[in-house]
């Protein structure tokens, strides 16, 4: 097996209704790697992430989708989360009735986890300190009356709760004080210790970007990848914004 985690070839989606928004996308991204995906709003970051995991807003129209060189391009959602794949949003959802403790059980065991009672309980115990959340958070209903910062402490508790092998991270800052983005960099710097593991941030927030190591960036517009380099990048974009970039890409057919 090879060292490629995620490989998309000649990516092309549009929307349910037949409007096309990425067209022939190619990216790879490596265990180990930490991959940036930024770029002008509208330019369909999101529906990148989401179409990741088969999100049902979205069709390929075109390309395949290959995780750990297995082809996973007809699987969907649920079968594309157990092979290792994990998407955070921008805004989780509430789900009243069910305790975080028994979302997180049954997750974890739904993904075949050897993990008994004893050693969930420690290893959740582990990533409760870890993200700063005190337990009585267990008991609550999964992210009702949470504000958002809690929220997405809670999504990065599930990552990692989850072993998730390609983690896609889509503005998982956003709404996020600066303390919560510093145990939010704690949880995502505990994530990348593991090297079979990979990231796709995608994300402006230039305080998260200049703490964590990145291998790659890629700068999308009008659902093209016009620009791909290291973390250079983030700093022109700091600089001088998306304004070359959309440039670049003015000549792309869309």
């Amino acid at each position: 097996m090879s060292d490629k985690l995620l490989e998309v070839k000649n990516y092309s989606v549009a929307s349910t209704d037949d409007v096309p928004i990425l067209h022939s996308l190619n990216l790879t991204i490596k265990k180990g790697e930490t991959h940036v995906l930024m770029g002008p709003n509208g330019a369909g970051k999101s529906t990148f992430g989401s179409s990741l995991l088969s999100n049902p807003a979205y069709k390929l129209t075109d390309g395949r989708v290959f995780f750990e060189d297995e082809d996973i391009t007809d699987l969907p959602t649920d079968k594309r989360a157990k092979k290792g794949i994990f998407l955070s949003f921008q805004t989780p959802v509430e789900i009243p009735g069910i305790s975080l403790y028994s979302f997180l059980r049954a997750a974890v065991k739904n993904t075949g986890s050897p993990l008994t009672g004893k050693l969930f309980r420690k290893k959740l115990n582990e990533t409760l300190k870890v993200l700063d959340l005190k337990q009585e958070y267990l008991e609550r209903d999964l992210n009702v009356g949470f504000s958002g910062g809690e929220r997405k402490k809670v999504e990065m508790l599930q990552l990692l709760m989850l072993s998730s092998k390609l983690a896609i991270l889509d503005e998982t800052d956003s709404g996020l004080d600066v303390d919560a983005v510093n145990i939010m960099l704690k949880g995502i710097n505990e994530f990348q210790q593991d090297k079979t593991r990979g990231l796709l941030i995608i994300s402006h927030n230039m305080h998260i970007l200049n703490k964590l190591k990145i291998d790659k960036v890629h700068i999308l517009v009008k659902g093209h990848i016009v620009a791909e380099g290291g973390s250079e990048l983030i700093q022109e974009i700091n600089k001088d914004g998306f304004i070359h970039f959309e440039t670049q890409a003015g000549d792309c057919n869309v």
